[in-house]
């Protein structure tokens, strides 16, 4: 009788398996099952990303056509980061304040050296890219935007996810889009709206989306209608479109996923490549 064996010589050739080699056949053994809501509510990542560059879009173009003062965007931003400030803390009740050891003083004084240091520089931003063309300035920002949807962290463990890589491709691009507004102050207060909406506004969703869901739920879709509402301004056809997107990724993805899922046939069996269990630390001391 053949055994699986390879000390001992048998009658059969290297290659000989018996009928009870399918027996060990197992079918998507580590397969993931998911959940169409569960999936849903995953992709308001994806959903509060796009948006995020929506508004940040627009917000650009509204002060680029005068449509928009710098006081008047530099005050919102103000209120609203107050406010995200304190929801933040409400959430946890200050256990992630207490957790990382922060106080309040030091918030303040990295907000007001980072708004110093900003408003310092604001007129060097401005002429940073005086000898590249407006051309060459837009393809630049759309690159790095698109650069920072696809590095941002979503939640998935993977190695294209680069948090420090996604933020600073976004910053790269606010600097380019406010080199070509009218004043050294508009620069500054577009560099630092930038900063909220792609640094403390992501931080905001995640504490939320943790916390709770449903207010998570809640502030995805009123952020993405604020965005569609937005660009509905200046765009009706750009507006159909981006909702498309919106419930593409929010809707028909994920329902696309749940049935492909059904065709997954991932085969498991002895042919798998063996899996050490043990614990070999000892040998590397």
């Amino acid at each position: 009788r053949w055994q699986k064996v390879l000390y001992e010589r048998q009658p059969f050739p290297d290659n000989y398996v018996d009928q009870r080699f399918l027996e060990e056949l197992r079918k998507n053994v580590r397969a993931r099952q998911y959940r169409y809501q569960a999936v849903v509510f995953q992709s308001g990542a994806v959903v509060q990303q796009l948006c995020s560059v929506c508004v940040f879009v627009l917000t650009w173009w509204y002060m680029d056509a005068g449509m928009l003062s710098p006081q008047g965007l530099f005050g919102a931003a103000l209120v609203s980061s107050l406010l995200g400030y304190v929801l933040f803390d409400t959430v946890d009740g200050g256990a992630g304040r207490w957790a990382s050891g922060r106080t309040r003083w030091a918030d303040l004084k990295s907000t007001l050296v980072f708004a110093a240091f900003t408003y310092g520089f604001s007129p060097v931003l401005k002429t940073l890219t005086e000898s590249i063309s407006t051309d060459t300035i837009y393809a630049m920002s759309a690159l790095m935007l698109l650069g920072h949807l696809i590095f941002f962290d979503y939640g998935a463990n993977a190695a294209i996810v680069s948090s420090t890589l996604s933020l600073n491709m976004a910053i790269f691009a606010s600097v380019c889009l406010a080199s070509r507004l009218p004043r050294s102050l508009h620069a500054f207060v577009m560099v630092t709206f930038a900063m909220q909406i792609f640094a403390l506004w992501p931080m905001l969703q995640k504490k939320l989306k943790a916390r709770t869901p449903r207010c998570y739920v809640g502030v995805t879709v009123l952020f993405a209608l604020a965005a569609l509402a937005g660009l509905a301004t200046v765009s009706s056809v750009g507006a159909v479109l981006f909702a498309s997107l919106l419930l593409a990724i929010s809707c028909l993805c994920p329902y696309c996923l749940i049935r492909l899922q059904l065709l997954k046939d991932n085969i498991h069996g002895p042919w798998d490549e063996a899996e050490i269990k043990e614990d070999l630390s000892r040998f590397l001391m």
